[in-house]
């Protein structure tokens, strides 16, 4: 698992491998990931936007943008928590991800959230050495 927090608002992010939807003989390989966001401050925030930056293996970078996560923009008071699941394919059999989520507060004011960045391993992975 991992976490980040960046003005109260804390970001957890689980990812797993999806074999049943993978062909690593087509070099197609296929996670997904669960993020909780979880607002510990003291004003209600609606999350807004998403940016993601998803590396491969071979360090080719794809960028997605867009409005909210899985068609919501999920407004969060304080202690509340907001889920969900989500995917990516790539045509390595691993990279990483990290990114961002723009929050608004009542007053209109954005911020913009920490995603922890986090490696996408399959059992194809090569592994890498540490010396």
């Amino acid at each position: 698992m991992y976490k980040e927090t960046t003005a109260s608002i804390v970001v957890t992010v689980k990812p797993f491998y999806l074999e049943d939807q993978s062909s690593p003989d087509e070099n197609h390989y296929v996670w997904a990931y669960s993020v909780k966001i979880e607002n510990k401050g003291a004003d209600t925030v609606q999350l807004r936007n998403r940016y993601w930056r998803i590396t491969d293996a071979r360090g080719q970078t794809q960028e997605v943008r867009g409005a909210g996560v899985v068609g919501e923009q999920p407004v969060l008071k304080p202690g509340e928590a907001f889920e969900y699941t989500s995917g990516t394919p790539l045509s390595t059999p691993s990279g990483i991800m990290l990114g961002t989520y723009q929050m608004q507060r009542p007053n209109g004011e954005t911020f913009d959230v920490k995603i922890p960045a986090f490696s996408l391993d399959s059992p194809f992975a090569t592994p890498t050495r540490k010396n």
